[in-house]
């Protein structure tokens, strides 16, 4: 069984000659790029360490990923994309994920904010710390918003 040690947050946004090239690129703006992401869900392990900046990762290392992704073709649309987490007291942890199209930045951070209060409520547990990463881009040709929250 996987155990990591440590949790990041991050964000990118990109164009690319495809939807796939684009999410490639954002992959790639966010840090990711040259890992294979393992879908996760929405736990984060009491144990867990939260850094602001990425470690090293080897290139083509398989790690667990909660993460969102919007893309479009459309030129002008504004794209956003937001990951965040909670935290009770022991650590224990929940992350939540939002993405869309022309919608405020603020109003999709809410929406994450909102999940994560939600869960732990569902939970009975109380919340002690939130913390939300956004990130907006305007589509030119064919753009992809990435947020992810990488464990490893």
């Amino acid at each position: 069984m996987f155990q990591p040690k440590y949790a990041c947050l991050v964000t990118g946004a990109s164009e690319g000659e495809t939807e796939l090239n684009a999410f490639d690129n954002a992959l790639l703006e966010a840090g990711i790029g040259d890992i294979n992401l393992i879908k996760a869900s929405s736990i984060m392990p009491p144990e867990v360490e939260v850094v602001q900046e990425l470690g090293t990762l080897g290139k083509g290392a398989f790690l667990p990923v909660v993460y969102t992704a919007v893309s479009s073709k459309q030129r002008g649309d504004i794209l956003v994309a937001a990951i965040g987490y909670g935290r009770s007291d022991d650590g224990f942890g929940v992350i939540m994920e939002a993405s869309d199209v022309n919608r405020q930045e603020e109003e999709v951070r809410k929406e994450v904010e909102e999940k994560i209060k939600f869960a732990f409520a569902r939970r009975g547990i109380a919340l002690e710390e939130i913390r939300v990463l956004s990130k907006t881009h305007k589509v030119q040709e064919c753009g992809c918003v990435i947020a992810a929250c990488v464990f490893y």
